[in-house]
């Protein structure tokens, strides 16, 4: 297993989860953008795709694709690593969620990293909804570390990792358009 968040941000991370202890009232909130995000991210994605099915159908069928795409590296990514959850690796520290599993890891952050293809690929799309898009991964990533289950570089990665798996859908899109109109 690595060492690599104790020794980066052991420090950051533990200054979250007290801040969490130290504010049991906004328990309820992080613990229900943290569980339940990714149900609304769904909701969010199924609206796009029927708002856009006569608008930009392809650009909007590229935000579920980035999302399980990144969601794919990302396993990878957290297989290669190996990095023990925080809360796993500090001791004594208290934690708003019981920790995940032993050989469910840490780096990069799979809520993050979806949430920041959703991000990139909707900012494709319609640059004011990615804005919106961006607020919601920000928060979703902060949840992560105030629940104690991420290290902020576990947030930090999935959110490099998501957008620019997001943002890599107006290299395919061009590179159709450009085979489309030669082919033409």
């Amino acid at each position: 297993m690595t060492t690599f968040g104790p020794v980066f941000d052991a420090g950051w991370y533990l200054t979250i989860t007290t801040f969490a202890r130290e504010t049991p009232w906004l328990h309820g909130i992080f613990v229900a953008v943290t569980e339940y995000g990714v149900v609304l991210l769904a909701v969010a994605v199924a609206a796009i795709l029927w708002r856009e099915r006569r608008g930009e159908p392809r650009k909007a069928i590229w935000i579920p694709v980035a999302m399980v795409l990144a969601y794919l590296v990302n396993s990878g990514i957290k297989d290669w690593v190996v990095e023990a959850r925080p809360c796993r690796a500090i001791q004594h520290v208290v934690t708003v969620l019981p920790c995940d599993g032993p050989t469910d890891y840490s780096f990069p952050s799979n809520h993050t990293v979806v949430f920041a293809a959703f991000t990139g690929a909707v900012f494709l799309l319609k640059r004011a909804w990615g804005v919106f898009a961006l607020v919601a991964t920000l928060v979703m990533g902060f949840s992560r570390v105030y629940v104690g289950a991420h290290y902020p570089h576990d947030v930090l990665g999935g959110l490099a990792v998501g957008l620019l798996i997001g943002l890599a859908g107006h290299l395919v899109l061009t590179v159709m358009k450009q085979r489309q109109a030669t082919a033409t």
